[in-house]
């Protein structure tokens, strides 16, 4: 959580030891309470219902799996032809 605080991510950093010091200097501006989320943050939440898993071969003979969710939360695995 500290490192969202203080990473300004993919920008050109000069060192290991700023980062390290920002990180430093936000542990004691939050040391009292929850880190909140910053506000340059975003998100998505997924749901999903049915995930499918494929691991290629070089025999193009491929394993595929797909995972479905259940009425009652639990999830069955089902392998696919490639």
């Amino acid at each position: 959580q500290l490192g969202a605080w203080a990473s300004a991510q993919s920008e050109p950093l000069d060192s290991a030891e700023t980062l390290e010091r920002r990180v430093d200097e936000l542990r004691r501006r939050f040391a009292n309470g929850p880190i909140p989320r910053p506000a340059h943050w975003g998100g998505y939440r997924l749901a999903p219902h049915r995930l499918e898993f494929w691991q290629g071969r070089p025999s193009r003979l491929h394993d595929r799996f797909v995972y479905d969710l259940q009425a009652d939360g639990t999830w069955t695995k089902q392998r696919l032809n490639p």
